[in-house]
């Protein structure tokens, strides 16, 4: 291992961990589902994957295809669970806080159990 290794390493242990900090802040401090939604999926995409990256760095080579399997495997099935959760979200009725939303789904019985605006 080359004197620049660890130190490679170490970055992307410190770059994983400021997003997963940075993204669970974002799951404290966001207003609804969707926002928190958005939060969830970036902490796992860019800061698990940044510590997968760190793990290959200083580990052997056979570390490499697994986590190889295991990134392909969180960069498939997150955004696919975060599409589930908001689709549920919709159906429930949940509402984007903050703005007036207009649905432009084009599906008009499919819309959200709720039509009007809470308060």
């Amino acid at each position: 291992m080359g004197p620049v290794l660890p130190y490679l390493a170490d970055a992307l242990v410190v770059l994983g961990v400021a997003v997963m900090t940075v993204g669970v802040y974002g799951l404290i401090r966001l207003p609804d589902t969707y926002a928190r939604l958005h939060a969830a999926s970036k902490i796992v995409s860019l800061g698990v994957i940044s510590l997968l990256l760190a793990s290959t760095v200083t580990g052997d080579p056979t570390v490499l295809s697994r986590v190889a399997l295991i990134s392909a495997f969180l960069l498939v099935t997150t955004p696919v669970s975060a599409h589930v959760v908001a689709r549920a979200a919709y159906l429930r009725g949940e509402r984007m806080e903050g703005r007036e939303t207009v649905d432009e789904s084009g599906d008009p019985g499919d819309g959200p159990v709720r039509s009007a605006p809470p308060g």
